[in-house]
């Protein structure tokens, strides 16, 4: 039975390609350099191959950041500052926000039979800003955010900081729930947890990281729990 529930924010909770679209597109205006469709796409996939080698622990969190930005303007040679693109960026990331469908009406079903905790890899700043602009901070008992940790998901230092810190903590009777097979599947495996993949897109799994249960929507963690 289980009793404590981790869950991811970006792709789980709250919509973070939604969210990231309209952060870069404002950036970039603001820059001077309007973004185009094609320049997106490519943000997008140089984005999300930061964020694996963050991962894999090839990156400290904050020159990763700005490294994405450098490879985007030596690409398309704008004479932008990464840092400061960074900068603004993540001002625009904290604005606003946008559900995953059922995200309030799931979180208030589990609330009153389990213990919730949020285990996030974003930047702390933005995700509690977005967190509480939204209200979903209200349900969870903790928020566990690898920058203050200073480890990430899916390493071990990670988990076993989580673990350390909810009181009564039993594997047996813990699950956790995201969008990512590398982070959050790959952690809880290796963690020893029941893990869940969200998977509303219906995405080719990877043999070698295989999860105890893949729903495509969130109220179907209802049966699960």
């Amino acid at each position: 039975m289980i009793k404590c529930l981790l869950m991811d924010v970006d792709d789980t909770l709250l919509d973070f390609p939604w969210q990231e679209q309209q952060a870069i597109r404002r950036t970039y205006e603001a820059l001077g350099s309007p973004m185009t469709d094609e320049m997106y796409a490519r943000y997008h996939t140089v984005n999300r191959s930061f964020w694996m080698a963050y991962e894999r622990g090839e990156f400290e969190r904050a020159d990763m950041l700005v490294a994405r930005h450098r490879q985007m303007f030596e690409e398309y040679h704008l004479p932008h500052d990464p840092a400061e693109c960074e900068r603004i960026y993540r001002k625009n990331l904290g604005i606003g926000y946008k559900l995953i469908p059922h995200a309030v009406e799931i979180l208030d079903r589990l609330k009153p039979r389990c213990r919730l905790f949020i285990t996030s890899n974003g930047v702390a700043e933005t995700q509690y800003s977005r967190l509480a602009a939204s209200g979903l901070d209200a349900y969870f008992e903790q928020i566990f955010i690898s920058e203050e940790i200073g480890a990430v998901k899916p390493s071990k230092e990670y988990f076993d900081h989580v673990f350390s810190r909810i009181e009564g903590f039993r594997p047996e009777e813990t699950a956790i729930v995201g969008d990512s097979l590398s982070s959050d599947i790959l952690g809880g495996i290796r963690a020893g947890i029941t893990t869940i993949w969200f998977n509303p897109n219906k995405k080719t799994g990877r043999t070698e990281v295989r999860p105890d249960h893949e729903i495509a929507d969130l109220l179907e963690l209802e049966d699960l729990i």
